[in-house]
């Protein structure tokens, strides 16, 4: 299968959205794990758009020097390619083309050890049973008549195609560790939303996945007039998968942003970011996640001697991860104007025993400040239904001792397999959470004496009650119709024991 557009096609997010699909089309013929997609066509695509986009400062310095060699002039690329490891290059290459695609991308990342290290994964390019040339020259040929530089499309477009391409990923994967590496981009946004960063925020992400939660930092600044420059060198993240980590890198740079911070570790085990003037962890402004949910054996016995000190308000049962996750986020918020949201199960919200104590801890410091629960079936690779918790290190005077239980189960649009939170829902939950006031049916400010009386428990029926069903009959009328159920059932229980004498089944 081959696939070519005409260069001088304007590039459009449609028109790209569908050669990165084809794309995919092309590998669904090969022996990769259709779950494994992604490590192969977004290095390429990023790749590519390296590829062009040195062409581009190529042409802009002969522009500016004449017809010399661009290799005299290296503080012109923003990105170095060695010589023979251009996209151009690999697409000449005869045969072994995996070897030869292996070879360009490793060398691209040692030339620029500061931007891009390992950032195009750990893909087997070189195992032809799995990659044919025949397949690797239809993606890259289907790859080569799309322009993807500056000129060509803006990074925001590039951008979405490249999101739009891993959500594919997760909605065919539908596999149980779908929603790790992919969260829907109305729940980012809702999420980072709340939560308001601004211009010079430090923005973390300690289980950042493929980068939405970062991404939607910088779109939440872009979206309020500001400058999203601001945040270079203060986006900071961590994730354990190398590929998946790998992505966010790219999707960093892919939409314009080159100075940031992501590391490929085990957070729980491994913090990346610490602060050796205080032997703490490092401290941000804002701080969101959505980590696996109940991870089990996430390093339990590390944390009985935790030396960041982690485990203050509590050490969390080996089998339940969540609130070593929520309290590895808290000991990273900023000492004043610390605030975070984080994606937990809704069983976290009511679980006992170690649990139940560490939440109680929570609510006694007054750092809780509202719990949002969500529609089932909303994150890819889950039907649980959900709720971000919402903490602050210092709420306002007018919030101390108290917190927001919302209830958000009934805003989501039904599809076929997936349930989806729109942005209209989103925009609702936003505003009941700065709002800060009870809602009929949806929200309720609770004070701690109330929390207590009910056992520390967040469970969110406990304050607020779904609207009643409009259809929903009176009493009487459900008494009278349960009475009419009752007198059929009888009757159809006395027609077959009539039908089992008449035919000797019964004496």
């Amino acid at each position: 299968m081959q696939v070519s557009l005409g260069l001088d096609t304007p590039m459009t997010l449609a028109r790209l959205k569908n050669r990165l699909w084809e794309c995919a089309e092309i590998l669904r013929g090969s022996a990769v794990d259709r779950t494994d997609w992604k490590a192969y066509i977004l290095p390429l695509l990023f790749f590519k758009r390296l590829s062009d986009v040195w062409d581009e400062e190529t042409a802009e310095a002969r522009e500016l020097y004449g017809d010399v060699d661009p290799v005299d002039y290296p503080e012109t690329h923003r990105f170095e390619i060695p010589a023979g490891c251009h996209w151009d290059d690999v697409r000449a290459t005869p045969s072994n083309v995996g070897a030869a695609l292996a070879h360009a991308m490793r060398e691209i990342e040692r030339t620029n050890p500061d931007t891009l290290y390992r950032v195009f994964g750990a893909a087997d390019w070189g195992n032809r049973e799995l990659l044919t040339d025949e397949t690797l020259k239809d993606l890259i040929e289907g790859l080569s008549g799309v322009r993807i530089g500056n000129r060509d499309v803006t990074t925001d477009i590039l951008g979405d195609a490249y999101e739009y391409l891993i959500g594919e990923f997760a909605d065919v994967a539908r596999r149980k560790k779908a929603g790790e590496f992919y969260t829907p981009r109305s729940v980012v946004r809702m999420m980072v939303d709340i939560l308001d960063p601004q211009e010079g925020d430090s923005v973390y992400d300690p289980a950042c996945g493929t980068g939405g939660m970062l991404l939607g930092a910088i779109d939440h600044v872009r979206r309020a007039g500001g400058d999203p420059r601001t945040f270079f060198g203060r986006l900071y993240g961590q994730e354990k998968n190398l590929t998946t980590s790998a992505i966010a890198r790219m999707n960093l740079v892919l939409h314009g942003i080159e100075d940031f911070s992501v590391v490929r570790e085990d957070t729980l085990r491994n913090p990346a970011f610490t602060d050796p003037s205080t032997g703490r962890l490092a401290t941000f402004d804002c701080v969101i996640a959505n980590p696996p949910f109940s991870l089990k054996e996430w390093g339990r016995d590390l944390w009985e001697a935790d030396p960041w000190g982690r485990a203050e308000f509590g050490l969390p049962p080996e089998q339940y991860g969540d609130y070593a996750w929520v309290q590895h986020m808290v000991a990273s918020m900023a000492a004043r104007t610390g605030r975070m949201a984080v994606v937990l199960p809704q069983g976290a919200l009511f679980r006992k025993d170690s649990e139940g104590r560490i939440r109680r801890a929570l609510l006694e410091n007054d750092l809780i400040e509202a719990v949002v629960g969500l529609a089932p079936n909303i994150f890819y690779g889950t039907g649980l239904a959900p709720a971000v918790v919402l903490l602050r290190r210092e709420k306002p005077e007018d919030r101390r001792g108290k917190f927001l239980v919302v209830d958000a189960s009934s805003l989501f649009r039904k599809g076929r397999a997936q349930n989806f939170l729109d942005q209209e829902h989103a925009d609702q939950i936003v505003g009941w959470v700065h709002g800060f006031v009870d809602v009929e049916n949806r929200a309720r400010v609770v004070t701690a004496e109330e929390v207590a009386a009910n056992d520390w428990t967040l469970n969110i029926s406990r304050y607020v009650l779904p609207p009643a069903d409009e259809d929903a009959p009176s009493l009487p009328e459900a008494v009278a119709a349960l009475g009419l159920a009752l007198e059929g059932a009888r009757a159809a229980e006395d027609r077959l024991r009539a039908e089992l004498i008449e035919g000797g089944w019964l004496e």
